[in-house]
C-alpha cells in the first residue's frame, strides 16, 4: 500500500466503533492495535470525518503501518532526512547513519514528517538525554547526541548551508568551532504557567509539559522555577499570568511578562521580590568584558552567559580605524568595545534596546552616537562609507535593501553576526559579488538545540 507516494505495510481491522478515527501521525503508542480497535490519538490527522458513532461497525479499514528508515544525515531544524521512494522524509531525535523505526509520515507541501518510534541500529554518537522531559518539551533538539559530536554536525550543516543557498566553496574544517559548556549556559528563560503548573510547550503543540528543572538554564534560574512552582498555587498569584521570563546574572533576577490578558500590578513584583532573592524592580545590571550593561525589561541581550563576552571579541577581532558602524546595535555590546578600537562610531538600534545602547555608552564613557532608527533607513540615508560595518540582525537577517545599499556603500570590511545560517546564506548570496570571505566562526550559543550562531567577517574585493 501507499500513503502521500510512501510505501507502507498495512494491516485490517475488522471490526471498528468510533467516535472519531484519527490514523496516528504522532506518538508511537498511537500506532497500537487492540483487540481489534484503535488507540486514537488526538494530536493525529484526521483520516476519516463526518462519521457518527457505531457507523463503522464491520467495515474493513487498512492503516498505514510503521516505516524502517537510514538517516542520511541531519539538516538545520534539528531533523534527520531520509528518504523513501524518492519521497524525503524528516524524523527528529536521530542520528546520520542510524536504522529507525517511524509512525506512518505525515505529508507536508514538499517533504513528509514522520516520529520516531525506536531506534533499530543506534550511532556511537547517541547518548542518554540529560533531561526527563527531553523529547517532549520543544526547547531542545540535541540532547541524545555527544555534545563534541553536535558540534561536529553543526558546522557540517552550516558549511552545507553556505554552499548551497551562498554558492561558497568553503572547507569546513576551515570554520573556527568556538564552545562554552554545554549545561547550565541560559542567562534568560520563558516559562508556561496553567492550571497551577510552570512549564514549557510541547514541541510542535500548545500543550503545557511541565518542567521541575531546566538542565540549560543556569543555576539561578533553576532556583527560580522551583519558587515558580510554589508561587503559582498561592492564592495571590494573578490567574490572567500566563507566560513570565527569568533574566539573570546569577545575582540579580529581572522578571518580565511575556503573556497576561490584563496589566499586572505593581505588588506583584514587590511580592516577587520578597520571595526571589535578588529581584530588580527595573533594569539588571550585567557585566561583560569589565564593562556594565544595563538591560531593561525584555531588551534584547545574548542568552549564553559563559560566551556573550567571547562572541564580542571574536565579532571585532583586530579590527581598528577611524570609523565605524554598528548596526541592530542592542543594548551596546559591541559599541562599546568598538568605540575604543575606532575613532568614530555610530550605533543604530530602533528597538527596545535604544535607551539602554545610549545609556550604557555613557556609562562605559566611551563617545558613540547613537541613533534610533531601523538599520534599514539608516542605510538609505546614509552617506559615505564607513571602514568597518558590524552587522547582528534577527532571524529574518539583513534582506534585500540592506544588502543592496551596503554593495552600493562599500565599506572595506563588513562583520556579520547571524543567528540564522538560511538567511545569512541568501544575504552573503548578494554580498559575494563584492566581498570575499575572510574569516568564519561557528560559535555555539545555544548547545542542545540546532539553532547555529555564526560570525562571518567579509573583505571588499579591490
Amino acid at each position: 500500500m501507499r500513503r502521500n507516494g510512501i510505501a507502507v505495510h498495512e494491516t485490517e481491522v475488522s471490526r471498528f466503533r468510533a467516535l472519531s478515527w484519527f490514523a496516528p501521525a504522532g506518538y508511537a503508542d498511537g500506532c497500537l492495535l487492540r483487540a481489534n480497535s484503535i488507540l486514537a490519538d488526538a494530536h493525529s490527522w484526521p483520516v476519516t470525518t463526518g462519521f457518527k458513532a457505531g457507523e463503522l461497525e464491520g467495515v474493513n479499514l487498512r492503516v498505514p503501518m510503521a516505516l524502517d528508515l537510514t538517516i542520511e544525515k541531519l539538516v538545520y531544524g534539528g531533523e534527520g532526512l531520509s528518504r523513501v521512494d524518492g519521497q524525503v522524509v524528516f524524523t527528529p531525535f536521530v542520528l546520520p547513519g542510524e536504522v529507525v523505526h517511524v509512525a506512518p509520515p505525515a505529508s507536508k507541501k514538499h517533504a513528509q514528517r514522520a516520529n520516531l518510534i525506536s531506534v533499530t541500529k543506534p550511532s556511537d554518537d547517541r547518548v542518554e538525554a540529560g533531561c526527563g522531559i527531553f523529547g517532549k518539551c520543544g526547547g531542545c533538539h540535541y540532547q541524545h547526541i555527544d555534545y563534541p559530536a553536535q558540534l561536529r554536525y553543526k558546522r557540517s550543516i552550516l558549511a552545507e548551508t553556505l554552499r548551497r543557498g551562498a554558492k561558497i566553496e568553503f572547507d569546513e574544517n576551515r570554520i573556527a568551532m568556538v564552545s562554552g559548556d554545554p549545561w547550565g549556559y541560559r542567562n534568560r528563560t520563558q516559562f508556561h504557567i496553567e492550571g497551577g503548573k510552570v512549564g514549557y510547550r510541547q514541541m510542535r503543540s500548545q500543550t503545557l509539559i511541565p518542567a521541575e528543572q531546566c538542565p540549560i538554564s543556569s543555576p539561578k534560574i533553576n532556583e527560580a522555577l522551583r519558587k515558580l512552582h510554589r508561587l503559582v498555587k498561592d492564592r495571590r498569584w494573578p490567574k490572567f499570568v500566563t507566560s513570565l521570563e527569568v533574566f539573570t546574572d546569577e545575582v540579580q533576577v529581572q522578571w518580565n511578562v511575556q503573556e497576561a490578558t490584563q496589566p499586572v500590578a505593581k505588588h506583584f513584583f514587590e511580592w516577587l521580590a520578597r520571595e526571589v532573592p535578588g529581584t530588580v524592580p527595573g533594569a539588571l545590571d550585567y557585566e561583560v568584558n569589565g564593562d556594565v550593561f544595563g538591560i531593561a525589561g525584555n531588551s534584547f541581550f545574548q542568552v549564553n552567559r559563559s560566551l556573550v563576552g567571547c562572541l564580542a571579541d571574536l565579532a571585532i577581532g583586530e579590527e581598528t580605524g577611524a570609523t565605524a558602524w554598528d548596526l541592530y546595535a542592542g543594548a551596546g555590546l559591541f559599541s562599546v568595545p568598538l568605540a575604543r578600537k575606532f575613532g568614530k562610531v555610530i550605533a543604530v538600534e530602533a528597538g527596545r534596546a535604544a535607551d539602554d545602547l545610549q545609556r550604557n555608552t555613557l556609562r562605559a564613557g566611551v563617545e558613540v552616537e547613537s541613533i534610533r532608527q531601523n538599520t534599514e533607513a539608516f542605510l538609505l540615508e546614509a552617506g559615505d562609507a564607513p571602514e568597518f560595518v558590524l552587522l547582528d540582525p534577527p532571524r529574518a537577517g539583513l534582506g534585500t535593501t540592506a544588502v543592496e545599499r551596503l554593495l552600493e556603500l562599500g565599506p572595506k570590511k563588513i562583520v556579520i553576526v547571524a543567528c540564522d545560517p538560511a538567511t545569512l546564506a541568501r544575504d552573503l548570496s548578494g554580498l559575494t559579488s563584492r566581498y570575499e570571505v575572510e574569516r568564519l566562526a561557528m560559535v555555539d550559543l545555544f548547545p542542545q538545540t540546532f539553532h547555529i550562531e555564526t560570525i562571518i567577517g567579509l573583505a571588499r574585493k579591490d
